[in-house]
């Protein structure tokens, strides 16, 4: 069975975070840590992925993905704190 995921990336500071969607976590999350990501990313150093959901439907990955955009900083950073209270990069 294929998953597909949202996740989030941020910075060594832990101020600026990116929601977005992949087939493929593992992959996406080198690609973003040796530059080959969204320019946003690359923009602000977003390499430490702190969050992520996995989904067995791409649409469902792609709608929570539409919710979590639309969420103030404040809401984002309480559902990341919920399954990593310390905001620690996570390894895949």
């Amino acid at each position: 069975m294929k998953f597909s995921y949202t996740y989030i990336m941020t910075n060594k500071y832990r101020t600026t975070f990116y929601v977005c969607v992949t087939n493929d976590l593992h992959k996406r999350i080198v690609e973003h840590q040796n530059g080959m990501g969204s320019e946003f990313t690359k923009k602000y150093n977003l390499k430490d992925l702190i969050y992520f959901e996995k989904f067995s439907d791409i649409n469902q990955a792609i709608s929570r993905e539409k919710q979590l955009k639309n969420w103030r900083k404040d809401w984002k950073l309480n559902l990341i704190k919920k399954s990593n209270p310390t905001l620690k990069t996570l390894i895949i």
